[in-house]
């Protein structure tokens, strides 16, 4: 089984780039958003707890979040590997990761942190923003908080996961063929 995560700040390229390494690895893509969706959706347990804090637009606790990643996993038993877009977004839910991640015999194998330069990103998320209609991706004050809030989140799980070795810091400026083929050199050096 092979493990990566993806990070970069919003308009990064992250899903863009997800949706390619999963083709060539063959890996089972998890998002929190999607994990939460479909827990709610189900009414599972879990679901219906995240859902109270969603209504009450309360951020859905690490323990809540934490519990529905470790279901998916378990669930998952016959996935090649996983990529982790979304999660983990705080130290303790790095920690708890590894934690979930050596129960099922596994482990993190890289953790890839796509590196753009902050005026682009602006540049990509207004352009998002008025493609897609997006009301968070169209206000630069917006925009700019959000890199400040993934900042200040991510730095100490990069930290975490560059004490570990596995972090590789990739260029995420280019044409898309020519991030892939970054993203792809460094994954393949773990392999």
């Amino acid at each position: 089984m092979f493990n990566l995560i993806i990070f970069g700040p919003p308009g990064a390229g992250k899903g863009t780039q997800s949706a390619m390494l999963l083709e060539k690895y063959e890996l089972v893509h998890l998002s929190t958003g999607d994990v939460f969706r479909a827990n709610i959706k189900g009414e599972t347990e879990l679901g219906v707890l995240a859902k109270s804090y969603i209504d009450k637009g309360e951020l859905v606790p690490d323990e809540v979040t934490i519990a529905m990643v470790e279901d998916f996993l378990k669930n998952q038993e016959d996935a090649n590997g996983f990529i982790f877009d979304g999660f983990p977004r705080t130290l303790s839910q790095g920690e708890a990761l590894d934690n979930i991640i050596r129960s099922i015999d596994s482990q993190i194998d890289v953790v890839l942190a796509l590196e753009v330069e902050e005026d682009e990103l602006v540049k990509r998320l207004l352009e998002r923003g008025k493609a897609s209609g997006r009301a968070d991706d169209q206000d630069e004050a917006t925009i700019r908080n959000r890199f400040a809030e993934y900042n200040n989140k991510t730095e100490p799980l990069l930290g975490y996961y560059d004490q570990q070795g596995k972090l590789k810091r990739v260029a995420g400026m280019g044409q898309i063929e020519e991030i892939f083929d970054r993203l792809c050199k460094a994954v393949d050096a773990v392999r």
